[in-house]
């Protein structure tokens, strides 16, 4: 992991230049010189504070997690706790980034390849696994991670889609940011370490992942125009 100085926060952290430190920090700290944090860019009311509907979803999501981590350690051995992490976890997360409730997406399919990726929200692949199945590893006999690892897997549909720029794949205890990277010589990604931020409770961060992941970010007529391409631009 880069050295803490260079990454401020503490369950946080920018890989390959993709949304730098400073970028986040901005983020975090409200700057009102960088566009699309106001609460209507959010789709709030413009009477509405976004401070408040964090801090509704935190709460909810304390709850999730602990149902979660209680599932998770009756798991049996040998159990990539796919539906555990989805049901008790991931899902709730994403509902309370307004995304809805994710529905199960079929394969995509380019050039005779198949990119079993989990879920979508329009052209966002949202790649969820379980628990027990690494992000960076190939898991048998596991959907979405056997025949590469599931980052791999969201990476390479990203390089090879023109419909796709950005997208996020997640076990439950770490959730990555990725974006079509055909072009750089090294991974970028966002990476949030979901398991330190709920045992911690490490409120400030759960604020950046919530700005950085909410539904609007990633909403456009087209994948250049939404706002984590926007930001990425300004970075």
């Amino acid at each position: 992991m880069p050295a803490r100085g260079r990454q401020p926060f503490l369950t946080v952290r920018s890989e390959g230049g993709l949304l730098p430190p400073d970028l986040l920090q901005r983020l975090a700290s409200g700057d009102s010189d960088l566009p699309g944090l106001s609460p209507e860019s959010y789709h709030l009311g413009p009477h509405e504070r976004l401070t408040e509907h964090v801090a509704r979803s935190w709460t909810r999501l304390l709850g999730a997690w602990a149902s979660f981590r209680d599932a998770r350690a009756r798991l049996p051995g040998g159990d990539p706790g796919t539906t555990v992490t989805r049901e008790r976890w991931l899902l709730p997360l994403f509902d309370e980034l307004h995304y809805g409730r994710l529905q199960p997406a079929p394969a995509v399919e380019i050039d005779g390849r198949s990119y079993p990726v989990s879920h979508a929200w329009a052209k966002v692949p949202i790649h969820l696994v379980g628990c027990n199945v690494p992000l960076d590893r190939r898991t048998p006999r596991v959907a979405g991670a056997a025949g590469q690892s599931p980052h791999a897997l969201l990476q390479e549909l990203l390089n090879r889609s023109e419909e796709r720029l950005w997208g996020f794949v997640s076990n439950g205890l770490v959730l990555r940011i990725l974006r079509d990277s055909s072009a750089l010589t090294r991974q970028a990604y966002v990476e949030v370490d979901l398991e330190a931020m709920m045992e911690g409770q490490v409120y400030p961060d759960f604020v950046l992942l919530w700005l950085l992941c909410h539904q609007s970010r990633v909403e456009a007529e087209r994948p250049e125009e939404c706002w984590l391409e926007r930001w990425s631009q300004e970075a």
